[in-house]
């Protein structure tokens, strides 16, 4: 993927919000995972991948994870990073791709509910991987929180960042000057 300074410009800007989102808005879900913080952040990210194709997604994956991990989520170190990126890559890959094929709204639809699954699904694995060393507790003490903390957590964080990315992806866009045109698919459904 070639980047133009343009693009450059655009995706600093979706980075840009995606660390003032979590700046300003961040909360546990669940009392009993404190660690599990919902945010807004990946939106920001999300409508990147839908403008700049899944490898301009993680892209601006990886640079707001390092971002956010060195100020606004420091405390959460390296595993804090990869976890985000694991995550949002998860999703961003999987959106990204099958919107870029198919440009439509029912695409938009599709990608980011697949993306919601994959996202759920990566967590899990590396929740059971990653978590041991980040609460220093052994994987025993892990297995009990998926189904009633980790499963659900990451289907609200991801399928509330889903559905206001799908309202607002077509106007970033054109605040942006990028329009997301839908393919000729799109055109004939609608006559």
């Amino acid at each position: 993927m070639k980047i133009k300074t343009k693009q450059l410009t655009q995706m600093a800007v979706l980075a840009a919000m995606s660390i003032l989102l979590v700046y300003l808005i961040r909360f546990p879900i669940f009392p009993t995972a404190p660690f599990l913080e919902y945010d807004p952040a990946d939106i920001p990210i999300f409508i990147g991948a839908f403008l700049f194709g899944p490898v301009g997604g993680l892209i601006l994956t990886g640079v707001v994870c390092v971002l956010q991990g060195l100020t606004v989520s420091s405390a959460s170190g390296v595993i804090g990073i990869l976890m985000h990126f694991f995550a949002t890559g998860s999703f961003v890959l999987v959106a990204g791709i099958i919107y870029k094929k198919n440009r439509t709204r029912k695409g938009a639809v599709i990608g980011l509910s697949a993306g919601v699954v994959v996202m759920t699904i990566t967590m899990i694995l590396w929740n059971i991987v990653l978590t041991p060393f980040f609460l220093g507790i052994p994987v025993e003490a892990v297995l009990p929180m998926i189904l009633p903390i980790i499963l659900p957590f990451n289907i609200i964080k991801a399928g509330a960042n889903a559905a206001i990315t799908f309202m607002v992806y077509k106007s970033v866009g054109k605040v942006l000057g990028l329009e997301l045109p839908e393919t000729k698919i799109a055109e004939t459904e609608v006559k």
